[in-house]
């Protein structure tokens, strides 16, 4: 069985043995053009992509591409390849940021022969080098990862933001045009306008949507069955308690399944027909299995980094609000195609080129829709939101997740009151059934509570249901205006309770129907009125 490896070095993945999913002909389609731009969330394969490229053009096939699709198709010669990575230069100060940038070109040009002369500036330090080639007559190759570090860090200041930006509009206006450049890919998370990577007059095509390279990070499912099917094997024998001889082609496609919903859902093509899973979480699961011993659906892509840097900084000066977890999100499509700075960016639009939305539309079209892809990110942004909304709740340190996991109907209710409490009625108004449901889903999941809505069963729609290994909570919310209409409202919960038979379905366990009555009095914006349904449990 082949090692899994979270690396970004394509020669060191192959030199050890690990498992290397075949990416070679959707690089090969990128390599069709000379100029290109892609963006992808953190962690999601940008550095070993890029690695691999610049591992082609600077060695060639031998002996690294053996097995590739590209093996004995690529017929170009060897380059030498300019690698910068934003990140590794500072993001705080100007002037270190631009010696940064000319000591990783003195650093390239030394090892490559070319004589250079050092300058102040990076577009000044990009013409002495191609100044230089120019006497060699030498083509190269320009990889820059993470192209968009130094905005990302300075959202809150616009000033130092500003003077980044046109050093890099003035750096990639260097580069236009220059024909000794053989290929340049830049990538990074954000696609912005004002950058002029690819706004008008550019010769560096964006392919962030591009369908022929959708795959080219991120895993398919069929590549998983491929490349990963001893480790699926090794899965399902774990969570079922079975040898792995005895794993049939049934189980290992619900494990697909599962892993699925947790992991896979990301569109990254134009057309939205192509959906990859997170190459991150995936190699995640597949490594806890083999070192625990058992399958673990975790956060791994959110709990490896929290909260991106640039979201991180983004909320600093920006309000989140429950209603942002709602999706379907629209936004115009002229506007996700061509943001024009992370000054004034849609939030939508950058909660999707961080990860936390994704496509569920075609680009043909007046306006995109967006979604969250699969339950990993909807746990992640619930608990971005919630710990911001619910700060003041989560300050005391409550162990409410024992109170649902094992408390009785009056503790869940206490519980839930105790959270609507924390809010600030003028901060975050409620003022119908829906928005009960929100504040509850995104508080349950932003504590990794097993909470689901809108659970179908043959005869309706339950709200809220918690569903626990030996325990399923069904919550039925309703919402009055004023404490005279919460005996009505609370009679109707409950008779819906049980007509629809909320709760009954398999597999079969203890449940806890409650029929919870919220009033939205601003004076009062508490569930007051509630009752267990065929339960011993007091009714208020």
């Amino acid at each position: 069985m082949k090692g899994i490896a979270q690396t970004q070095s394509f020669t060191d993945l192959i030199d050890s043995g690990y498992i290397y999913i075949d990416k070679t002909r959707e690089i090969s389609k990128l390599l069709m053009n000379r100029r290109v731009f892609i963006s992808r969330p953190r962690r999601f394969g940008k550095s070993l992509m890029l690695d691999t490229i610049g591992t082609l053009f600077e060695q060639g096939t031998e002996p690294y591409f053996r097995g590739t699709w590209i093996y004995d198709k690529w017929t170009e010669e060897r380059y030498p390849v300019l690698r910068l990575n934003f990140l590794n230069f500072s993001c705080t100060d100007y002037r270190e940021f631009c010696t940064d940038f000319d000591d990783s070109i003195s650093k390239f040009a030394r090892l490559s022969g070319i004589d250079y002369v050092p300058k102040d500036l990076p577009r000044r330090s990009m013409i002495s080098l191609f100044d230089s080639l120019r006497l060699k007559k030498q083509k190269i190759v320009i990889l820059i990862d993470e192209y968009d570090a130094q905005l990302a860090a300075n959202i809150n200041n616009p000033e130092l933001y500003e003077q980044f930006r046109i050093s890099l509009r003035e750096l990639y206006g260097a580069v236009k045009g220059e024909p000794l450049v053989r290929f340049l890919c830049a990538a990074g998370v954000t696609r912005l306008k004002d950058v002029s990577i690819f706004s008008a007059g550019s010769d560096i095509l964006d392919v962030s949507y591009a369908s022929e390279i959708a795959t080219i990070t991120g895993f398919t499912r069929e590549e998983l069955g491929k490349y990963y099917a001893d480790y699926i094997n090794l899965a399902v024998s774990a969570d079922k308690g079975m040898p792995e001889e005895q794993v049939t082609d049934e189980l290992r496609d619900q494990l697909l399944d599962r892993l699925a919903e947790e992991y896979d859902g990301y569109s990254f093509d134009e057309t939205n027909r192509i959906k990859v899973f997170s190459t991150w979480s995936v190699n995640s699961f597949f490594l806890n299995v083999w070192k625990k011993g058992y399958a673990a659906f975790g956060n791994y892509w959110y709990e490896n980094g929290g909260i991106p840097t640039i979201l991180a900084n983004y909320f600093k000066g920006h309000k989140l609000e429950v209603s942002d977890f709602n999706v379907p999100v629209y936004v115009e499509t002229e506007n996700f195609l061509n943001p024009s700075s992370l000054l004034s960016i849609d939030q939508n639009i950058l909660m999707c080129q961080t990860g936390y939305l994704t496509l569920d539309s075609d680009l043909s079209g007046y306006s995109v829709i967006l979604k969250t892809p699969n339950k990993e990110v909807q746990r992640a942004l619930a608990r971005l939101v919630s710990t911001r909304i619910f700060s003041a709740y989560l300050e005391s340190k409550p162990d409410y997740r024992s109170v649902f996991y094992k408390g009785n109907a009056e503790s869940i209710v206490s519980e839930l009151n105790r959270m609507f409490n924390s809010l600030s009625y003028e901060r975050y108004p409620i003022k119908n059934e829906k928005e009960v449901q929100n504040y509850i889903h995104v508080f349950m999941m932003g504590g990794n509570l097993p909470v689901s809505t809108e659970i179908q069963n043959a005869t309706g729609r339950s709200d809220i249901v918690i569903e626990y290994d030996r325990r399923r909570i069904v919550l039925e919310l309703k919402y009055a205006d004023t404490a005279s209409e919460c005996g009505k409202k609370l009679k109707e919960a409950s008779e819906q309770i049980k007509s629809r038979k909320y709760g009954e379905t398999l597999p079969s366990k203890p449940v806890l129907r409650l029929a919870l009555v919220f009033n939205g009095d601003s004076k009062v914006r508490q569930f007051t009125r509630w009752s267990s349904v065929d339960e011993s449990e007091p009714a208020s």
